[in-house]
């Protein structure tokens, strides 16, 4: 599964070029504050194996009004290189690879 490219970002992790997307609209359950923001990242020259990264944070956009952090670069880069460390190969085409990170994540209900 490629990403979308308007609306993607450029990043250089360890002098390799990834693309990142964070959707810019919550899901339903985002919106709400149910679920934790999620965002996408893969290679920038050969797509292969898409990143899907879940955070601990609410979506920034979410209709609570519930505080958030905004995704950074440097978590998208972090969350990288965690992932390479878990066997993540951006490269190489296949299923999705997930990186859970929503540990300490309290949906409100």
């Amino acid at each position: 599964m490629a990403l979308v490219r308007k609306g993607s970002r450029r990043i250089v992790v360890d002098g390799t070029a990834y693309r990142w997307r964070l959707r810019g609209r919550p899901t339903y359950f985002q919106g709400l504050a149910w679920s934790p923001c999620t965002f996408a990242v893969e290679h920038a020259d050969t797509p292969g194996m898409t990143l899907v990264v879940t955070t601990d944070q609410p979506h920034t956009s979410n209709w609570i009004g519930r505080e958030a952090e905004p995704v950074l670069p440097s978590g998208v880069a972090a969350a990288v290189r965690l992932a390479l460390r878990a066997g993540w190969t951006p490269t190489v085409p296949g299923s999705s690879f997930h990186l859970d990170q929503s540990t300490g994540f309290a949906s409100s209900s």
